[in-house]
């Protein structure tokens, strides 16, 4: 069964003359011109600003905390000496980190202390395989999980600013996934 359509009307070119027997739209007031002005200077704006924050070093972006691991690629947090952050512990729950950048003041096979450049000093539980290759003197960064007053180193490289653009399990030490080490 077929429904009765209603008589088509040619289709209005935009712009043109208005079909006939239709009343011609009023045109715009100069008020609603201005309006709409107005409007399209704080679209420009905003997306003007949107850009100059996404480009400026002011703008960083984070992965539980920092954009491509302790050092290179961090944006602002590149110079960052330490701090503490909260993130996901993949379970539902949360994990207080500590990321140092600072020079090894005291090593050994299980523990390492690291101090900033402001004097900002922080001992860290490690792994015999983190401590190969580094020395007293040394300047690393250093992620680690904190629990209580216990810091448990989970990435250690060796070098200013992690390696300078290394990504995480780039540098000295067993990365946080538990993958292969890599010395040197």
């Amino acid at each position: 069964m077929t429904t009765p359509q209603a008589p088509s009307t040619p289709d209005q070119t935009w712009g043109g003359a208005p079909a006939p027997g239709q009343a011609p739209k009023p045109a715009w007031s100069p008020g609603r011109k201005v309006a709409a002005g107005a409007v399209a200077a704080v679209i420009v704006a905003g997306g003007g600003a949107a850009i100059w924050a996404a480009s400026s070093s002011a703008a960083t972006d984070t992965q539980g905390g920092m954009m491509g691991g302790p050092g290179g690629g961090m944006g602002g947090l590149g110079s960052a000496l330490h701090g503490e952050y909260v993130s996901s512990d993949g379970n539902g729950g949360y994990v207080t980190k500590i990321t140092q950048t600072g020079e090894v003041t005291a090593l050994s096979a299980t523990s390492l202390t690291a101090k900033s450049d402001d004097g900002f000093s922080k001992t860290y539980t490690i792994t015999s395989a983190q401590a190969t290759g580094l020395a007293t003197g040394d300047t690393v960064t250093v992620v680690a999980t904190e629990s209580g007053s216990t810091a448990t180193a989970t990435l250690v490289t060796d070098g200013e600013a992690g390696g300078q653009g290394q990504a995480p399990g780039g540098g000295q030490g067993t990365p946080p996934s538990g993958g292969p080490t890599r010395t040197g």
